[in-house]
């Protein structure tokens, strides 16, 4: 059975890529007004930060061969890799929530350069892929947070996999490791880590590889899911990670 469209609504959406019109939210206007701030804070933190990475060779033979790529990597491990983006000058597309603080975290990206697409897991799935198959289309990198934005921790979902399908994109599995000091957000649903600044960011990137089936119905969307679930679990036993 085909993947209805009531059952794409449930897996991703994007927005317009923070176009507000002509009035702000007043969560819009503090966000605004600290993006600046926090995205330049942000890249000074960042270039303290030491990236060393493996086998980034994979990802770049897969770009040079004219593919579109998609970044996977679990939400807690998020914050290290913006940075290794900008020392690399990636062009990305990254997803961010609809919610209050979605809509500070969508400002600062867009203040460090990187294009935001807008949504949630509950509504607009359809709309989502069409508008981050265009942003690929037009060299962006996509980069998904495939618990997130809610969890369950550690959980793969279907977002990811109905883009790459969509974009004939190679999925990209990744995993980040922080050695040595870090705060860990104990209390937050995915335990989320920000590194001390000067600290070691391992990235490990897998193999990227394309979604097998033609049609994503039930079934080749369990394979899918099961499929990138080893590959994160595979990378995290490489990296020492739970």
């Amino acid at each position: 059975m085909k993947i209805a469209d009531a059952d794409l609504e449930n897996t991703l959406v994007i927005g317009d890529g923070g176009k507000y019109g002509n009035s702000m939210s007043k969560t819009q206007r503090i966000g605004a007004m600290l993006a600046p701030a926090a995205a330049a804070i942000y890249r000074l933190w960042a270039r303290t930060l030491r990236y060393p990475c493996e086998n980034w060779e994979s990802v770049q033979k897969a770009a040079d061969e004219g593919r579109h790529i998609v970044f996977v990597l679990w939400h807690d491990e998020l914050f290290a890799l913006p940075g290794y983006g900008l020392r690399r000058g990636w062009r990305c597309v990254t997803i961010v929530s609809q919610s209050k603080d979605g809509e500070v975290l969508a400002r600062v990206l867009q203040n460090l350069g990187l294009t935001t697409a807008r949504g949630s897991s509950s509504r607009g799935g359809v709309r989502a892929l069409v508008s981050a198959y265009r942003e690929m289309r037009d060299g962006r990198r996509a980069v998904i947070t495939v618990d997130g934005p809610r969890g369950p921790r550690h959980e793969v979902k279907d977002g990811p996999i109905f883009l790459a399908h969509k974009a004939k994109a190679r999925i990209v599995p990744v995993r980040v490791r922080i050695h040595g000091l870090r705060y860990v957000f104990k209390n937050a649903w995915d335990r989320f880590q920000i590194p001390y600044p000067f600290s070691t960011c391992s990235i490990l990137f897998g193999k990227p590889y394309d979604v097998q089936a033609e049609t994503l119905d039930q079934d080749a969307l369990a394979v899918e899911r099961a499929r990138l679930q080893k590959a994160l679990d595979d990378l995290g036993e490489e990296l020492g990670l739970d």
